[in-house]
């Protein structure tokens, strides 16, 4: 390979990184990229490790020497209260891993006499004053790999595709610490929203005066929590129960514009998903703030699908009155299916021929007719078998009003709360692995970060990872 293919860069950057390291760094990209070329054994895999592998230590001094520099223009005032900081002194320095590897810097100290704390200026102008040791970068890398996947997996993931080392209690405690951040930042965000300073959060379309639908789902799942960890022998000698499922409460919304349909599949192009082990009231306070930023306000119709639980009916009737109410279509299935094995608990092909007809008075908004086959019934079951068919025509009864499907169809409404049953089991699929215990602030914590991604406000917590072209300014 000849040298000629990377030009030497002359050293009249500001920079001393762009001097002799830089020149440095050519020589012995040179020499390793000649290797890969001569070696018939390696791709271009090999190519790329090779310059990620010389090119890491220029990054590093890089990093350091701005970060530096950055340092040094932070005035010396509270990055708290904005007063003026006495009795500084310089030198102080700091160790950060970034993911270019560890960087060293020297940074000023002084008192805030307002909030009786000695602050960092620069810290905070870096945007490591919150502690830990991590960069703003690794911060986001702990915060995403760590609510995607264990940590133990995280910890090892991160190493191999950036080289950064991050200890699996390292990583567990900067993972924590964002969902915190994460956390706070919602309430925050949530609060705003019944503001004035809400508006600037509502997501517009290209036509804001065509009338539109806003579809709300709802349902819930659990998660296994270390309850009285330690104590379980102790707790069940004294003829208690330890708890261990705890449940995680979910909904969804978006515009019936957004939705499209792909071969005989809706898709959902861009929607609102709330998660939150923090109970209904949380659920409540954080779909509401979804709803409003999604159209609530200036939609024409709101259009809510759920399963029969109590508890959402409740919360729909609080804080979207107006909203038409739907039971899920498929869930009213499964349920004359229930009644069906019921009746004919040995005889499979008899269940089926007798709910078949049932379900179509379903699909056909004949749920009377239903109710009215159920009670039938009744006058030839005992025990238990007339027990369960009675809590299926309570079930029926009571959900009579949510069960008006044909005009939903006319609409190309969503009959069913798919839409949210997916997401949950998405979310399952990190919280709800074989062996795995959580403590309720550590799974709020993952969900609040995983839900920040999913709802495509990553920038809003990790400002760093949609840079600004300053090209442009």
């Amino acid at each position: 390979m000849s040298n000629c293919c990377i030009q030497s860069v002359p050293p009249d950057s500001s920079l001393k990184a762009f001097g002799q390291p830089l020149l440095d760094w050519q020589k012995r990209l040179i020499a390793g990229l000649d290797r890969s070329v001569d070696d018939p054994g390696q791709t271009l895999g090999h190519i790329e490790e090779e310059i990620a592998r010389k090119t890491r230590d220029l990054e590093r001094t890089v990093a350091q020497e701005v970060a530096q520099k950055k340092a040094d223009t932070a005035p010396p005032i509270c990055p708290v209260c904005k007063g003026r900081l006495s009795r500084l002194t310089h030198g102080h320095k700091r160790t950060i891993q970034t993911r270019f590897g560890e960087i060293t810097i020297q940074r000023s100290r002084g008192w805030c006499r307002k909030c009786k704390q000695w602050r960092y200026p620069a810290d905070d102008l870096l945007g490591v004053a919150d502690g830990g040791s991590s960069s703003p970068s690794v911060q986001e890398m702990a915060a995403l790999v760590g609510s995607k996947m264990p940590i133990a997996e995280a910890s090892a993931v991160i190493e191999r595709l950036t080289g950064v080392t991050l200890p699996q209690s390292t990583l567990h405690r900067e993972a924590a610490r964002q969902g915190k951040r994460a956390q706070e930042l919602r309430d925050q965000l949530d609060a705003e929203m019944k503001t004035a300073l809400g508006a600037a959060q509502e997501i517009h379309v290209s036509d804001e005066t065509k009338p539109f639908t806003l579809v709300i789902e709802l349902d819930a799942w659990n998660i296994r929590e270390r309850d009285d960890w330690g104590l379980t022998a102790q707790k069940i000698r004294a003829g208690q129960k330890p708890e261990r499922w705890h449940w995680v409460y979910a909904a969804t919304c978006f515009r019936l514009d957004d939705r499209i349909t792909k071969g005989e599949r809706a898709v959902i192009c861009s929607r609102a998903t709330v998660m939150t082990r923090m109970g209904i009231d949380a659920l409540k306070t954080q779909l509401w703030a979804e709803a409003m930023r999604h159209g609530l306000g200036r939609a024409a119709r709101v259009l809510v699908i759920a399963d029969g639980a109590v508890w959402i009916w409740n919360l729909v009737e609080d804080r979207f009155e107006r909203a038409v109410q739907r039971l899920d279509l498929f869930h009213a299935k499964e349920h004359l299916w229930a009644v069906a094995q019921t009746l004919y608990p040995e005889e499979p092909e008899k269940a089926q021929a007798w709910v078949k007809p049932l379900l179509r008075d379903l699909e056909r908004d004949r749920a009377e007719a239903v109710i009215s086959t159920l009670e039938e019934q009744l006058a030839h079951l005992r025990g238990s078998s007339r027990e369960a068919v009675k809590r299926e025509i309570n079930y029926f009864g009571s959900n009579l009003h949510r069960m008006r499907y044909r005009d939903g169809g006319k609409r190309g409404e969503p009959l069913g709360s798919g839409a949210i049953e997916s997401t949950c089991r998405q979310y399952q699929c990190r919280f709800k692995r074989p062996g795995q215990f959580w403590t309720r602030e550590g799974d709020e914590a993952l969900i609040c970060l995983e839900t920040f991604w999913r709802n495509r406000r990553w920038p809003v917590l990790f400002p760093h990872s949609a840079p600004t072209d300053l090209s442009k300014n």
